[in-house]
Parts: structure tokens; C-alpha cells; sequence
């Protein structure tokens, strides 16, 4: 199955500091406003996920979910979330290491769009 979200070996390697110093983590997609449309990355269970959201499959064992409104705008959409130096402004667990991940996008090819990966909601 085609993934709808992947990880670049900069941001694997982040993740295994982070996961390092607080245990399990889970990213929520910011919509905007405060946080611009970067990733962000919790300690899992931080960031209450809601009936309004989506995961979209997970990254290095962590869940990776967005609201189901932005969604419908990037249905269409691979995202590959990436790190770069810089601060973003965001409550992000890597903002305090002068990093913050960063979401890169492509549309998915016909062929990927036909062997995508489920999404998953927040059962009841």
C-alpha cells in the first residue's frame, strides 16, 4: 500500500532524539494560524485528538493525524515531513533544539492513488 505520509532520514533521526528524552510522541498537522502548516510533534497523548481528526497512517511509530477539514483539501496529497534549523512558533517538542519539522507535498500519482493506505479515526 502506498503510505499517504513518509519521513526523511534528517527527520528519523529527530524523532529518535525526541522519542530518547520523552518517550512515545504522536504529530498533529497544524491547520495554520499560530503554527504556520508545519508539523507538530507531542509526547503522545499531549495533543487531544478529537472526532475532527484523521491519521493518516504513522512515521517512526508515531501517529500522524489532522483535522479532518484540512484533510479534504489534501486528500490528494503525499506529505513528506522533513527538519530544518529555525525556530518555528509552536508548542513542537524539537522548537527548543533551534529545529523544526517541516511538511513537503506532491500530489500522488494514479497509480498511488489507487493502493492507498487506510485512514484511521478515533474510535469511541
Amino acid at each position: 500500500m502506498t503510505p499517504r505520509v513518509s519521513v526523511t532520514p534528517e527527520a528519523i533521526d529527530l524523532i529518535a532524539k525526541l522519542k530518547a528524552k520523552y518517550g512515545d510522541l504522536m504529530f498533529h498537522q497544524s491547520g495554520g494560524c499560530c503554527d504556520g502548516s508545519q508539523p507538530m510533534c507531542f509526547e503522545k497523548g499531549d495533543f487531544k485528538i478529537g472526532q475532527s481528526d484523521v491519521c493518516l497512517g504513522s512515521i517512526e511509530d508515531c501517529e500522524f493525524w489532522m483535522s479532518k477539514d484540512q484533510f479534504e483539501y489534501w486528500k490528494f496529497t503525499h506529505l513528506t515531513i522533513h527538519v530544518v534549523e529555525g525556530r518555528g512558533s509552536s508548542f513542537s517538542l524539537e522548537i527548543p533544539l533551534g529545529l523544526r519539522f517541516l511538511t513537503q507535498s506532491r500530489m500522488f500519482t494514479t497509480e498511488e492513488l489507487e493502493d492507498l493506505s487506510p485512514l484511521h479515526f478515533l474510535e469511541d
